[in-house]
């Protein structure tokens, strides 16, 4: 695989800064809520723009390097999928207003792939100092898949104020009530922050916490920072507008945890298989271990989310026949 030169680095960074300028001026223009076929185009948008990515990668670094993009993209893309839920909840929890949810999710998601960009270079460099490292993360892995499994569906008694909010509610001044959009105001005595900061704050902690799961995930199907990053970026960028298009659906993918975590086990076992060759250890007593390309990865996903779809998809209708 060969390496990325600094140009390529800038020239990409600079594709993704010009997006969100975009998205920004978008959002700035925006004078009422998201429509479905606003949400769907956008949605369309920004997957082909991964796409058309994803075709570059193969054109000229290869196949290995875009298969691991196209699998880091659907593992991240279908992870953030459940991040979507716990959105919802903070906007229902903090009342926001209909026309300032696109601003918040905006905030908080650029603010967030900023906080996985500083996790990304902190793990590449992690695994560059000790191989050891992907025992942590595999192991990770497995414990976050069993505990993802034994969570069962989402529900709102799941989402709870941490201390970095209640901290901020305990220094900065916010105001009782929004503002539109605004994320100050001026009151008879002082400046205030909105409600709509706290709310900022907590869709980028919510985006850090499941970031915990996904980055080491993305790890163990490839080390390439730049493929971890633009995979990454491509995800969030996405997750705004997926999440006013199936935000209704989520309910409806009732096995969703289930699916995920399968992928988050698969991925850790793969990560301890590939420390344990990395150490010269090519079997367990009778037991071989197997090399798992990307290739196998790429359609154990692919294959896991579609079986996951379609049975949460039949159990619905079987559940609506039943009410019948």
């Amino acid at each position: 695989m060969t390496a990325v030169s600094p140009l390529v680095w800038i020239l990409t960074c600079v594709g993704f800064l010009a997006i969100v300028v975009l998205d920004l001026a978008v959002i700035a223009r925006r004078n009422t809520t998201v429509s479905i076929r606003s949400a769907t185009l956008w949605v369309v948008f920004y997957v082909g723009l991964a796409a058309v990515f994803a075709g570059l990668m193969f054109a000229l670094r290869g196949g290995t390097a875009g298969g691991e993009f196209v699998a880091g993209y659907i593992t991240e893309y279908s992870l953030s999928v459940d991040n979507l839920f716990v959105f919802v909840i903070i906007m229902s929890r903090f009342a926001v207003p209909p026309l300032a949810v696109d601003k918040v999710l905006y905030i908080g998601i650029v603010v967030s792939l900023l906080l996985r960009a500083i996790f990304i270079a902190a793990g590449a460099a992690a695994i560059a100092a000790a191989s050891w490292v992907f025992y942590i993360f595999g192991a990770f892995l497995i414990y976050t898949a069993i505990r993802l499994a034994l969570e069962g569906e989402n529900d709102e008694t799941d989402y709870q104020e941490n201390a970095v909010l209640r901290g901020m509610r305990r220094i900065l001044p916010i105001s009782p009530d929004y503002v539109g959009s605004s994320l100050t105001t001026r009151t008879a005595e002082r400046r205030m922050v909105t409600p709509m900061v706290i709310v900022i704050a907590a869709i980028s902690v919510a985006n850090v916490v499941f970031a915990l799961d996904s980055i080491p995930a993305i790890f163990g199907l490839t080390s390439d920072p730049y493929i971890i990053l633009t995979a990454n970026a491509f995800a969030l960028m996405g997750l705004r507008q997926l999440y006013f298009l199936i935000g209704g659906l989520l309910e409806r993918i009732i096995y969703l945890n289930i699916g995920l975590s399968v992928i988050l086990a698969f991925i850790g076992v793969k990560l301890i298989i590939e420390a344990l060759h990395g150490s010269h250890i090519d079997a367990l007593g009778p037991v071989h271990l197997p090399e798992i390309g990307i290739a196998a990865s790429l359609a154990f996903i692919i294959i896991t989310l579609v079986v996951t779809t379609a049975a949460s998809l039949a159990k619905n209708r079987l559940d609506l026949r039943r009410a019948d």
